[in-house]
């Protein structure tokens, strides 16, 4: 939040992972009960968290010798849905869950889905991508608007 105390703080960043807040974890909870933690803490002037460190975009690049290899990943307008174990697309970097937002340094934001699976389809050779979380793309594009605790 603009001006909020943690923006104030200068330590956290979009895309950071809380890991503990006061000495509780976490990590494995559901997104309900760590609001409901970090709720229970406005009375409190100083919190320690431990965070670990999360660039909103990832860069994946994926090798591809020839259109006989499967890149091994299924997307649905934009947002990978699925990952083939062990493929070329999860040694890659490739992460379900994340938004495409370029392919070889060509934005697809705005690409309808069929001309990313065809971008994707023809791509041979070192196929640069970058990524972000979807949820987090939803955020800053307007979307959806952030609930602030």
């Amino acid at each position: 939040m603009h001006s909020g105390p943690a923006e104030k703080s200068g330590r956290l960043n979009i895309g950071d992972q809380i890991m503990t807040i006061n000495g509780t974890s976490l990590v494995g909870l559901p997104l309900s009960t760590c609001q409901s933690i970090i709720k229970g803490l406005k009375s409190q002037s100083r919190i320690k968290m431990n965070i670990v460190r999360c660039p909103p975009v990832t860069m994946v690049l994926i090798r591809r010798p020839d259109l006989r290899y499967q890149l091994g990943f299924s997307v649905q307008n934009g947002i990978i849905c699925s990952l083939m174990r062990g493929g070329i697309a999860e040694r890659g970097g490739v992460r379900v869950g994340h938004r495409i937002i370029e392919i070889n340094s060509q934005s697809v934001v705005a690409t309808p889905h069929e001309k990313i699976v065809q971008i994707l389809s023809n791509a041979m050779g070192e196929i640069h991508m970058k990524t972000m979380p979807a949820a987090m793309y939803r955020l800053l594009t307007a979307q959806e608007q952030p609930v602030y605790i």
